[in-house]
């Protein structure tokens, strides 16, 4: 009897198709539904914020240049990776990315903890030309990031989109307010849409990323995006006890 509804279940296609989406469907809401229903799925972390103008570009040209593809940015809760990268990723840490960049595997290193590990020059000879400072590195060079001016005129749209899905980029006073509340008054004229090209100028003067003043170009971008992975989180302030939860 079971033998002649498993051999009707193959088949007949559309009967197959039903039963694999229920399952599939079921799967899914176990896996999903709990997320929904436990307030601490995301941990309230301090100090994590939404990228800059500036940030947000240099991280969209790391992807666009496909470096998530060699390089993961989540150090697992595993001894031995924390010993070579530090304290592992928090989910909060992930709340403003979209997507977020965790990996599947590893070529290079993983970033998660970057930022502020070496200098804006050591970057910048980095991607250039990689063997310079890792002979043993396999990554391609991207000289075309120091020559290539940054478009950055697109950035009030790129941001108001990410807006839309939940990153508290602020369009209004009364969204600015929240955001000084929230970040300070610094990160918050950061944040807010219609200063988003003179602030990601003004970041750019004041870190002079690429090394070269006369203009804005993707060096600039991705350097600042590289040197606040990992930045935002002060884990020296989170108590031991505090850690265990967010595993």
């Amino acid at each position: 009897m079971f033998k002649f509804k498993h051999e009707a279940l193959e088949t007949n296609t559309g009967l197959l198709l039903v039963a694999t989406m229920m399952a599939i469907s079921v799967g899914g809401l176990v896996e999903i539904a709990p997320l929904f229903l436990i307030e601490d799925t995301m941990e309230k972390v301090e100090g994590v914020r939404p990228y800059t103008p500036l940030e947000q570009m240099g991280r969209d040209i790391y992807i666009r240049e496909g470096c998530y593809t060699c390089h993961s940015q989540m150090v697992r809760p595993f001894r031995d990776e924390q010993l070579r990268y530090g304290h592992y990723s928090l989910a909060a840490e992930s709340k403003y990315d979209h997507p977020f960049q965790w990996g599947s595997k590893r070529t290079g290193p993983d970033l998660a903890r970057l930022g502020g590990k070496y200098s804006n020059e050591w970057h910048v000879q980095h991607l250039i030309a990689p063997r310079s400072v890792v002979p043993e590195s396999v990554m391609p060079n991207y000289p075309w990031l120091m020559e290539n001016r940054l478009n950055y005129a697109d950035i009030g749209q790129r941001m108001r989109a990410l807006r839309a899905v939940g990153v508290p980029y602020s369009i209004n006073q009364e969204e600015y307010e929240r955001n000084v509340k929230d970040f300070g008054p610094e990160m918050a004229a950061q944040f807010h849409i219609p200063n988003a090209r003179e602030s990601l100028v003004a970041q750019v003067r004041a870190g002079n990323y690429d090394g070269d003043p006369s203009y804005v170009s993707e060096m600039d971008a991705l350097v600042a995006y590289l040197q606040v992975l990992g930045t935002m989180v002060d884990f020296s302030q989170i108590k031991p006890e505090e850690l265990v939860k967010f595993r």
